[in-house]
This record gives C-alpha cells, sequence and structure tokens, in this order.
C-alpha cells in the first residue's frame, strides 16, 4: 500500500524535526518535504508532486498558515491542509475553516490523534480537536452573528494596484476594517493593515477616508 505523503510547514525549526521523526516511525506515512512558512510551502507545492496532506502552523513569517491555506484552495485544492498550532481563539479557527482547512490540531494532541487526524483528512472526511469542536459549538449555538463581508466580483484594478490590493481598497470603500478585510480575504490583520499603507501610499493618499472616495471614484 502507498504510503500517506504529508507536508509540514511550521516555522519553529526544531518542531518540524520533531514531526518529522514522530510520522516516520508510523506505518503507512511519509514525511516528503517540510517548509519555514506559506512562501516555502507554495514553492514545495508547485516543484514537487502534491502531498496528501499538508500541516501547517496559523501563525508564521511572511506568508502565515491562514493566508496560506487560502491560497492552497485556489491553486492546489487536491492538497487537504490541517492547522496544527499553540493558538487557540476564534479567529484563527474561524479563519483557518473559513480559508478551507480540513481540520484544526492544537500542538498538544496526543502521537496517536494527530496520525488519526492525517488519515482522516486525506480521506477528505474533517477533523477538529476538542477546544476547535467546542468553540464550533458555540458558535452554532450563537445567533444574530453579523455576516462576514464578501468581496464582490471587482472590475480591472487600477495600473498602480496590484488585483490583491484593489480587493482591499474595495472593501475599504465599503467601511470594512481591517480585521473585516482580513477575515474576507483570509488575511492576517497585519497584512490587511500592509496592504492598506501600501496602497495609501501609491496612491499618495492621507487616510482611510481618502481612499474610500478615490474608490468610489473609480468604479470600485
Amino acid at each position: 500500500m502507498t504510503p500517506l505523503s504529508v507536508l509540514i510547514v511550521d516555522d519553529q525549526i526544531l518542531l518540524r524535526q520533531g514531526l518529522r521523526k514522530l510520522l516516520e516511525i508510523e506505518e503507512g506515512i511519509e514525511v516528503v518535504g517540510d517548509a519555514a512558512d506559506g512562501v516555502e510551502a507554495l514553492e514545495f507545492l508547485t516543484a514537487a508532486p502534491p502531498p496528501d496532506v499538508a500541516l501547517v502552523d496559523a501563525r508564521m513569517p511572511r506568508m502565515d498558515g491562514i493566508e496560506l491555506i487560502g491560497r492552497m484552495r485556489a491553486e492546489h485544492p487536491g492538497v487537504p491542509a490541517v492547522i496544527l498550532t499553540t493558538f487557540d481563539d476564534d479567529e484563527l479557527v474561524f479563519g483557518g475553516l473559513r480559508a478551507g482547512a480540513r481540520g484544526y490540531l492544537l500542538k498538544d494532541v496526543p502521537p496517536d490523534e494527530l496520525v488519526l487526524a492525517i488519515r482522516q483528512a486525506a480521506r477528505g472526511e474533517t477533523v477538529l480537536g476538542g477546544p476547535a469542536a467546542d468553540r464550533l459549538v458555540a458558535a452554532l449555538g450563537r445567533s444574530g452573528a453579523p455576516a462576514e463581508p464578501v468581496p464582490e466580483a471587482a472590475p480591472e484594478p487600477p495600473p498602480s494596484l496590484s488585483d490583491r490590493e484593489w480587493e482591499v481598497a474595495r472593501l475599504v470603500g465599503t467601511g470594512a476594517t481591517n480585521r473585516e478585510i482580513a477575515r474576507a480575504l483570509f488575511i492576517t490583520e497585519g497584512t490587511a493593515k500592509n496592504h492598506v499603507t501600501n496602497i495609501l501610499r501609491k496612491l499618495d493618499l492621507r487616510d482611510r477616508t481618502a481612499l474610500a472616495l478615490w474608490v468610489g471614484q473609480h468604479g470600485g
């Protein structure tokens, strides 16, 4: 039987090495690569045969796990991603699941549960650790939660802005906060803030209000 291939994405080298050793002693699982952030992970996925499962940390430099999973869903939809992180909060749990993660586990998960989660994700099942499952159940029990902003179909971006910057600019035009932009586009709040700063600089605008007016004038 062909072993399940796994890609490990985590910015901590000791954890990557530890996970590799842990998984390589498991029958039927093969670690085919590791990456220190989302940028390296996408490079690996582009250059190598796709793994059966990717274990992805939530917070990493350059490109974090939430943004990576959103990119994977668009560019490598056949690779299920399971978030494996030390962080347990609503923004990461729901952001990861909205981005397309097949599971969410904390790093203190027992080894046998991690192995089972990998096998389940490879079969297309959703796997949630206890804390993540509790948060999801609690959220489903709440009523009247505000809808998340969703980017609409956009016209071509102005030449001065990238496609992603135009998406961000249009959301600013609707009055969305950095957090709302991050959730809508499956990126971190810090990344959204950086995009807004770059847009203001490129367009030589003073603030978000000026940007919102500019977007209205340019078909956003």
